[in-house]
């Protein structure tokens, strides 16, 4: 599933062909994605100036002229291609094609500027919504979501609260969306391993008896930020379907230091250790035993 990276990486392609144009005409191939459609989709989107295009979390927020929000959540392979005339945009660098069946083409937008921009979904597990754009963050998508990561309210303190007290392990702690909005598996492992902190760690561990943050609260506060701010500069990780807005796949994934290297030498400098994989409430986690702690 694409992570916050993927998403920023999908805002910021869509936003110089969607801010400012309206929105002509909508095609509506099917009733539902995940969920179904809003009542009257293509009706309430068509004619509308978009304002501004923002993320929250691992959802595109769509501001309307209309006083409505769409909230587009791309789930396992959502993706958006963009089209002006005949050309497909596709400037940057490629990793590798992954293409797109028609068929599964679902939602069709055309906008006044004469781009027309494709959400194309196999698995069907992204959706759509509008809610009110001023009571946004209390709408049912945002309202248990906790700080953005690349914002101001994220640090060390903020973990050190959060975490105080708490047994779960560090892993399960940063997944959880009302923690830290937008983390995945992915970036998780990363900052985890950058950080040297062990993703079996408790949550506990992140704040002192006084309140105040340990140093690992403090490292990790700053790994998160600088591993997605790198991804988001390399386009986001292309893993199975995913695809930017402009059709490139990013390429993160050559920087991994422990997401998918399990039996690799660890990359920390000094470091004897391996790479190991365990299974974490479902999910693969890879780190290293040696330098993670």
């Amino acid at each position: 599933m694409p992570e916050l990276p993927e998403v920023e990486t999908v805002r910021r392609g869509l936003a110089p062909v969607m801010e400012g144009a309206r929105i002509v005409r909508v095609e509506q191939r099917r009733p539902d994605l995940r969920f179904p459609l809003p009542d009257r989709f293509a009706g309430r989107l068509e004619g509308s100036r978009i304002l501004r295009l923002g993320r929250r979390a691992k959802f595109v927020c769509v501001t309307l002229d209309t006083g409505e929000m769409l909230i587009m959540h791309l789930g396992m392979s959502g993706r958006f291609t963009i089209e002006a005339g005949a050309a497909q945009k596709r400037p940057g660098q490629f990793v590798h094609d992954v293409g797109g069946i028609t068929a599964h083409d679902h939602v069709v937008f055309h906008m006044s500027s004469g781009a027309r921009i494709t959400y194309n979904d196999p698995r069907r597990f992204g959706y759509m919504d509008l809610v009110s754009a001023a009571d946004a963050e209390a709408c049912r998508h945002f309202a248990a979501l906790g700080v953005e990561p690349l914002g101001n309210a994220f640090n060390a303190a903020h973990l050190a609260r959060r975490g105080a007290g708490k047994v779960q392990d560090m892993k399960a702690f940063l997944l959880d969306q009302r923690n830290v909005a937008g983390l995945g598996n992915i970036y998780v492992c990363e900052a985890l391993h950058r950080a040297g902190v062990s993703p079996r760690r408790k949550a506990g561990g992140l704040a002192l008896k006084s309140g105040a943050p340990t140093d690992r609260a403090e490292r990790l506060a700053v790994t998160i930020r600088q591993v997605l701010e790198q991804a988001i500069a390399a386009g986001g990780s292309s893993l199975r379907d995913y695809a930017g807005a402009d059709g490139e796949l990013g390429y993160f994934q050559h920087t991994f230091r422990a997401y998918g290297r399990e039996g690799s030498h660890c990359p920390t400098d000094g470091c004897p250790g391996t790479i190991r994989r365990i299974v974490q409430a479902g999910r693969s986690t890879f780190f290293c035993g040696r330098c993670q702690r």
